[in-house]
């Protein structure tokens, strides 16, 4: 193999790997949530200091679509 295929190639393991870390931070939050143990999840919160219990975790930045589409591996 050349040496820009093997550098293609490198780039490519690198994208997915990329992406499995970033899937696998956000599911470890998701799982940490405070909603997820609640006996009524999809209810709004009855207070403030209940609505504030519940988002003070980490926020994760969701990339915009534009952003994940350059971040892309492309084919």
């Amino acid at each position: 193999m050349r040496t820009h295929q093997l550098r293609k190639l490198a780039g490519k393991i690198a994208a997915v790997v990329g992406e499995m870390n970033d899937a696998q931070r956000r599911m470890a939050m998701l799982r940490i949530a405070p909603d997820r143990y609640l006996t009524n999840p999809n209810e709004a919160p009855a207070t403030y200091p209940e609505f504030l219990a519940r988002t003070s975790g980490p926020l994760l930045h969701e990339p915009s679509a534009r952003h994940r589409g350059r971040l892309a591996p492309r084919a």
